[in-house]
């Protein structure tokens, strides 16, 4: 894996923005954009938080949200979603094409639905997300894991690029099947804590520690940092654990490009 600023042609992850939980979106410490994936020609949005068009404009090189096939939202929490209906109209051509994915948990358009009805009325495809599931976006696939443990309906993700197997632990608490599921060559994980709250359903630094240990990925990127995390420095932290578990470990940072 390389990382970098730089995008090439070829398959990419870009994270838009690390920014974890409420107030760290909130004061913009770290951005809020989501991830964007370019695989096998298809690109693809997870997640795009507040100002997630703003970081497209601002990427370097500029990526286009009109070249969107697919927006994929984890969960229905602003942080992870508020985006959704202005990269539904980039994606659609402003409505004019209606084309395009978008794969969300049931429960983030039920009640008092997150994306507008003429919004979703652009889209070519829109299709829940359940768990453990196998899903198709032209040559790209992925698949649900099991429900995590979170306040609202949330799914992580598991996908392949250049023959790696890559995995996206969201938004939870710790649960005995995150072992079972997310083993992969390339495991990113949202931590939001660096010491752990039983009471609050994200992951610490310390369970992070405990999962890569047992899964032992080629690769790890912690992101979707908190307050607690930002003031214990994560890369001074990752370089610790580096050291500590002899695997390479990454503390994502707002815009850092990986090459799978």
């Amino acid at each position: 894996m390389v990382k970098g600023k730089r995008i090439k042609e070829g398959n990419f992850i870009k994270f838009l923005g690390t920014a974890g939980a409420r107030f760290v979106m909130i004061k913009q410490l770290r951005a809020s954009g989501g991830i964007w994936i370019k695989a096998n020609n298809v690109n693809i949005l997870i997640d795009p938080g507040p100002g997630s068009i703003v970081r497209c404009a601002s990427s370097k090189p500029k990526l286009d949200p009109c070249q969107l096939d697919a927006i994929i939202l984890t969960h229905r929490h602003l942080d992870h979603s508020n985006d959704v209906n202005v990269m539904i109209e980039a994606m659609t051509g402003g409505g004019f094409k209606k084309r395009g994915f978008l794969f969300l948990p049931q429960d983030a358009i039920e009640n008092d639905s997150l994306v507008l009805k003429h919004a979703l009325n652009f889209v070519g495809s829109v299709e829940f997300l359940k768990e453990k599931t196998d899903y198709k976006i032209g040559a790209f696939n992925f698949t649900t894991g099991p429900r995590n443990v979170h306040p609202v309906e949330t799914y992580g993700l598991k996908f392949i690029i250049n023959k790696k197997n890559i995995s996206l632990i969201g938004d939870t608490a710790f649960y005995p099947e995150i072992l079972d599921f997310f083993k992969s060559d390339i495991l990113i994980i949202n931590t939001v804590f660096y010491e752990p709250r039983p009471n609050v359903q994200h992951l610490s630094f310390e369970e992070a520690k405990q999962i890569i240990s047992k899964l032992r990925p080629k690769t790890t990127i912690l992101t979707h940092f908190g307050m607690t995390m930002l003031r214990a420095k994560p890369h001074i932290l990752v370089e610790n654990l580096k050291q500590e578990l002899n695997l390479d470990i990454v503390a994502a940072y707002d815009g850092m490009s990986i090459f799978p």
